[in-house]
C-alpha cells in the first residue's frame, strides 16, 4: 500500500503562486501516471493534471497555461506549480496514482492540502 503526503498549500491572493509537493511512500513508477486532483466545497473531486511515467502531461482546461505538473521518480515526488491563481482554484488538493489510461485514481488518498485564493 502506497501512502501520499501532500504539502505546500495555503492562503494566497488572486494572481499569486503556490507550489504543491507530494511525497509517496513507495515507487511512483508502479502507476500508469501520477495526478493532482482537487475538491472544492460542494463539488466532486476532479482531475487537475497528470504526468505519465515518460513525462507526458495533460491538464484540465481550466488550469492549462497556469499550472505545471512535474515528477521526480528517484525521490518518489510529484509537484504542482500553480501560477496566476484564481478564486475558483480554491479547493483541497490531493495527489494520487492513476491506475489506467482513463486516469482512474487508486484507493490510496492522502489528507490533501488546502489552497485558498482570496483577497
Amino acid at each position: 500500500q502506497v501512502q501520499f503526503v501532500e504539502s505546500g498549500g495555503g492562503l494566497v491572493q488572486p494572481g499569486g503562486s503556490l507550489r504543491l509537493s507530494c511525497a509517496a511512500s513507495g515507487s511512483i513508477l508502479t502507476f500508469y501516471a501520477m495526478g493532482w486532483y482537487r475538491q472544492a466545497p460542494g463539488k466532486e473531486r476532479a482531475l487537475v493534471a497528470v504526468v505519465k511515467t515518460n513525462g507526458v502531461t495533460n491538464y484540465a482546461n481550466s488550469v492549462k497555461g497556469r499550472f505545471t505538473i512535474t515528477r521526480d521518480n528517484s525521490k518518489n515526488m510529484v509537484y504542482l506549480q500553480m501560477n496566476s491563481l484564481e478564486p475558483d482554484d480554491t479547493a483541497v488538493y490531493y495527489c494520487n496514482g492513476a491506475v489506467n489510461s482513463a486516469y482512474v485514481p487508486s484507493d490510496y488518498w492522502g489528507q490533501g492540502t488546502q489552497v485558498t485564493v482570496s483577497s
